[in-house]
């Protein structure tokens, strides 16, 4: 459970989120892809490369954000990207690069605005959210 500190901060970055969001995940993708090569291969080089994946990746972050104190809501698009996760092979190991990348993203895009209360929020909110992914897509892969 996330205490209601880390929710108050992490939903006071939405507006910061709305605009600064595409450019986070485009930040996130390069960083991550220049960090972990290993990655790459599980992700649509066409949807990187048109801005449908960074966008997505946005809406979601975004949507979490404005969620995080009810992520249930979020199940139904948790299952429909669970999917994808799986028919791509993302194993809970892989949820650690992801966050550390994002986080180094949010610090590169924000700067100073990226404090450590902020960072250290979202990174706690980061391994709730990614908690749920890896929940989701063990029944997914069970189910397969």
């Amino acid at each position: 459970m996330l205490s209601q500190n880390t929710i108050d901060i992490v939903k006071s970055t939405v507006p910061v989120l709305k605009e600064h969001g595409l450019e986070i995940t485009k930040t996130f993708y390069k960083i991550m892809f220049e960090n972990n090569p290993e990655v790459k291969g599980m992700f649509n080089m066409d949807k990187q490369n048109s801005g449908e994946q960074p966008k997505a990746l946005a809406m979601t972050v975004l949507a979490a954000a404005q969620n995080i104190d009810n992520l249930g809501v979020l199940l139904p698009a948790v299952k429909k990207i669970g999917k994808i996760h799986v028919n791509t092979n993302v194993k809970p190991e892989h949820y650690p690069i992801v966050g550390k990348n994002l986080l180094l993203a949010i610090k590169e895009v924000l700067g100073d605005a990226a404090t450590d209360e902020v960072l250290n929020a979202w990174g706690e909110a980061y391994e709730v959210i990614a908690q749920v992914f890896i929940d989701v897509e063990k029944d997914l892969y069970l189910e397969s």
